[in-house]
């Protein structure tokens, strides 16, 4: 158990420095290679679905871990090197589109939403099979690709006039236009 513990927190640690080297590349957009990251963990967490279905559990008992074990922990580590990427990526995201006066407020506005989710999925885990569970997060990961993807294509869009003299018009001019 400790040596797969080790083998997650390495393949995290090698998600992160991959990040690193893709956030230091200006070539590299993070909503871009985001949207793969997505794809690549949902992926990922489908092999416990699809090992369970297509591959028969070894009925011999300490002979090491089977074909199948093999197979679930390769999609596990390189679903926490795609957990590695996620981390520095999506700080990265927040930076440039939460603005810093507001962004704890912004956070911690959409983290009682999350947490209350995160509670009533652990208080009802025995009503759902594993899979089921797995189905869930990977649908929910496609998901975020999908936003993703949404999110990639309204930052390169250029900002229009309008929204620009919005963000540069005064406090006062604000003032004298609603009296």
């Amino acid at each position: 158990p400790r040596g797969i513990f080790a083998t997650f927190m390495l393949a995290s640690m090698l998600g992160s420095s991959i990040a690193a080297r893709l956030l230091s590349r200006n070539t590299v957009k993070v909503e871009a290679y985001m949207q793969i990251v997505f794809v690549i963990s949902s992926g990922s967490l489908l092999l416990p679905i699809l090992t369970n279905f297509l591959i028969s559990p070894s009925t011999e008992r300490g002979t090491g871990i089977s074909f199948g074990g093999c197979f679930q922990l390769l999609g596990f580590c390189v679903f926490e090197a795609c957990v590695g990427i996620f981390w520095p990526s999506i700080m990265k995201m927040r930076s440039q589109y939460i603005p810093e006066e507001a962004r704890s407020t912004i956070m911690n506005f959409f983290r009682i939403p999350l947490n209350i989710f995160v509670c009533i999925v652990l208080y009802n885990v025995n009503a759902f099979p594993i899979t089921i569970m797995f189905g869930m997060c990977s649908i929910f990961l496609f998901v975020a690709s999908l936003l993703q993807r949404r999110l990639s294509a309204i930052g390169d869009k250029p900002k229009t006039e309008e929204w620009t003299s919005l963000r540069q018009k005064n406090p006062e001019d604000e003032s004298q236009d609603i009296a």
